[in-house]
């Protein structure tokens, strides 16, 4: 009987270990306080869509680096999970975080989130998935960091347009005069999926330039899916295919990826590809000349800027306290967007230094 108790007490031990370690990784040590182990430290609680996103492993890297020394991050994968997300929400808040930071899974979740905090007066920093403009009005603890989605889109556009220009006696193929292309968005309802689609392609109209959609569909922001999608527009379309257009850097690897079996970028096969992001990943494309370009989505100062106005939120203070940002008249921090080719790929580099 001692022996069967002995054991059931170790196997509860364990279970709940593994319970408290699941969920939540922290910069810093913490506690129930919101206090890092030097008694200083107040804790923000952050929560990332989902870790393995290309983008938003390098934010994650920044946030990590600037909340040195300066917060205890509490930091969680929300593993695309919103109901997930959520629960970690009332976890952090438990734990006593005196500010979140928090990149939604859903941007329609936003008031969820609010309707935990305020209670508590918690200020919440959204980043990167903009909530609704009235949720962020609606509670005076409400802030956004990101960038604006439009932007994006025409500055992808106006890169199109140059190559298009630059290159239209090898770019098109069947001397049309028109960009036959296929588009791999991201997840459908995001602000930045649907901003990045539609601006990048009226953009290239409003440059004098005709187009054709060939195909459109979403990759989910994801390589893999995007490798999938390309490979079967190749089956399906081949040569007739003359440009690719993709709403962030992710899912144009995967597109080099279908093409690069297909036979393209040897000898004279070649197929320009543009995404958004300027991921290191997506700078090495550019440089061996299988990305035409890509669109700089600072991932540094994204995590920079959240963590700075959280970090502020957390000690009471006014968020800008301090720092270099700026909020619009929607309470957001805007990061700007830089066209990136192989002519200043420098500036890319120096994005992830």
């Amino acid at each position: 009987m001692f022996k069967k108790k002995k054991g059931l007490i170790l196997s509860l031990t364990v279970a709940s270990s593994i319970l408290l370690a699941t969920g939540c990784s922290s910069s810093t040590s913490g506690s129930d306080s919101g206090k890092g182990k030097d008694g200083d430290l107040p804790a923000v609680g952050a929560t990332i869509y989902k870790f393995d996103d290309n983008f938003m492993s390098y934010v994650r890297r920044a946030m990590d680096t600037a909340a040195k020394g300066k917060v205890n991050l509490m930091l969680n994968d929300s593993q695309n999970d919103q109901s997930k997300q959520i629960e970690q929400v009332d976890t952090l808040i438990a734990k006593g975080a005196k500010s979140l930071a928090i990149n939604l899974v859903d941007p329609k979740a936003a008031q969820t989130i609010i309707d935990k905090a305020k209670p508590k007066s918690i200020p919440v920093i959204f980043f990167n998935k903009e909530p609704d403009a009235s949720v962020l009005k609606g509670y005076d603890k409400a802030y956004y960091v990101g960038t604006t989605s439009s932007e994006s889109g025409v500055l992808q556009g106006e890169l199109i347009a140059k190559a298009w220009e630059a290159n239209k006696d090898k770019y098109d193929k069947n001397k049309d005069g028109k960009i036959q292309y296929v588009l791999l968005k991201g997840e459908p309802g995001h602000p930045d999926a649907e901003a990045r689609t539609k601006f990048a392609i009226s953009t290239v109209k409003e440059k004098g330039i005709d187009v054709e959609e060939l195909a459109m569909d979403t990759g989910m922001w994801d390589a893999t899916k995007a490798t999938e999608k390309m490979d079967a527009w190749l089956a399906k379309y081949n040569d007739k295919i003359e440009f690719v257009i993709a709403n962030n850097d992710g899912m144009a690897l995967g597109a080099i990826a279908s093409l690069e079996k297909a036979g393209y970028f040897t000898g004279d096969k070649f197929m320009p590809v543009v995404g958004v992001d300027a991921i290191p990943e997506a700078l090495e494309m550019i440089e061996k000349g299988k990305m035409v370009g890509s669109v700089l989505n600072d991932a540094k100062n994204q995590g920079k800027a959240t963590i700075d106005l959280a970090a502020n939120a957390a000690k009471s203070k006014d968020v800008l306290d301090g720092t270099e940002w700026k909020l619009d008249d929607s309470k957001a921090v805007r990061v700007p967007y830089i066209i990136v080719t192989k002519d200043n790929i420098q500036v890319g580099r120096d994005a992830y230094k």
